[in-house]
């Protein structure tokens, strides 16, 4: 097989010769993701003749119009013999291998074959189930066993589509195997010039950070906290010994979420988060266990509504129990308007100064950064409840709203006497 490598950028080059079992290369546009890919293909192929490489991509458009030119062009200039059945959709390659063509529009038809390694182009392009599924499909298909003893590989390129399936597979729940090379578009030099400066002109800046530098960002119009950025807003503070924490708190049976803070310089760090909870009374063992028999004051913000609702087999209203736990409740008589929760929260995140007061801890707070980063309104123009990001903003929102209150201007009016 001749070098491939001689065009190759430094994220390409590390993509294509990564012995990663799932290799992803998450590129901005231009950043040369199916060159990549092709390239990557046939240096398996070379690696390992007489096996079978499998090549998907969402349609069969994008398939002729990318891949087989691709393919063909570069087996020409290598002078490598090749023959491409277009109606079988391989590509028969002289004393190496076959490429196998299948598109992802339709998972229940990745079957009846076998290949050593994969290729998928574009795969965070379908919906997060459907990309799930492609993927599942065609990794049970890489069982074909290589002359080189090595592992089979499935690997991924792809422009990030905000937080879908290659965000859930590569970062929030990374296995081992799953690897990411990040390729912003101005990693490839081979770009015609002014190239990167149009897309700046045409896209808002969360667009460019997805499609400039390849970033997960949230792509959803209207973002509830669209000033939130992990970097700036974050920190790696922790609970110091027996300083007190602040909860806030939301009821959900099965699924009670808290979020826990400290107060330093007036300012709120998120530290903490207890998540998945089954009910009041194990949320309230949990934060004592974890704080108050540790030597710590707890105050909770709880959700106003738990002073009626009762938990799982509890006769005591949610708020009474924590009370009876030891914690300091601070609830006013009823929650405060969403807007004015939300409104609280991002003058915290940033201020129309830019400082930025809320700071979080992402190693500890992991779902509360998800919905910072990735709650958006619905089309009634309020935050989505359909994602399960809500019960994190909740518990979230109501200390926040307690302690640091949009102060509104309050108008005066007097009757004028004649």
């Amino acid at each position: 097989m001749p070098e491939i490598i001689h065009r190759l950028t430094g994220p390409q080059y590390d993509f294509v010769h990564a012995a990663d079992r799932f290799p992803l290369f998450l590129g901005g546009f231009g950043a040369g993701k199916s060159e990549a890919l092709v390239c990557r293909m046939l240096r398996l192929l070379g690696d390992n003749p007489g096996c079978n490489v499998g090549y998907f991509a969402p349609t069969y458009d994008l398939i002729r119009l990318i891949a087989w030119d691709r393919f063909e062009s570069k087996l020409t200039e290598w002078g490598v013999p090749y023959r491409l059945n277009k109606s079988s959709n391989d590509l028969e390659i002289g004393g190496l291998g076959r490429v196998i063509f299948r598109t992802l529009d339709n998972p229940a038809r990745i079957v009846g074959f076998e290949i050593a390694d994969a290729g998928i182009d574009e795969l965070d392009t379908l919906k997060t189930e459907q990309a799930r599924d492609a993927w599942n499909k065609i990794i049970a298909r890489c069982r074909q066993r290589k002359p080189d003893g090595t592992q089979n590989s499935a690997a991924v390129a792809t422009t990030p589509e905000g937080f879908r399936f290659a965000y859930d597979r590569w970062q929030r729940n990374r296995a081992d195997g799953y690897v990411m090379y990040r390729a912003p578009t101005y990693s490839n030099k081979h770009l015609p010039e002014g190239y990167r400066e149009s897309l700046e002109s045409a896209y808002p800046p969360n667009l460019l950070s997805a499609y400039l530098e390849g970033q997960f960002v949230n792509l959803t119009s209207g973002a509830v906290y669209p000033d939130f950025d992990r970097a700036l807003n974050g920190t790696h503070e922790t609970v110091r010994p027996n300083e007190p924490v602040h909860v806030g708190l939301d009821f959900n049976v099965y699924n009670c979420t808290a979020v826990v803070y400290v107060i330093r310089e007036g300012a709120p760090l998120a530290v903490g988060e207890l998540t998945g909870v089954r009910d009041t009374p194990a949320m309230a063992q949990s934060l004592r266990e974890r704080y108050l028999d540790q030597g710590h004051s707890v105050t909770v913000y709880p959700d106003a509504s738990g002073a009626a609702h009762k938990s799982v087999n509890a006769a005591e209203s949610d708020i009474a129990i924590l009370r009876q736990a030891g914690f300091v409740i601070r609830a006013k008589g009823t929650n405060p308007a969403v807007r004015d929760r939300v409104a609280s929260v991002n003058a915290m995140v940033c201020a129309a100064n830019g400082e930025r007061r809320l700071k979080v801890n992402a190693a500890l707070c992991p779902h509360l950064v998800e919905t910072l980063e990735q709650q958006a309104y619905d089309k009634n123009g309020d935050p989505a409840k359909d994602t399960g990001l809500d019960h994190c903003a909740d518990a979230m929102g109501y200390p926040l709203a307690y302690l640091y209150p949009i102060k509104k201007a309050v108008t005066h009016t007097q009757s004028l006497r004649m």
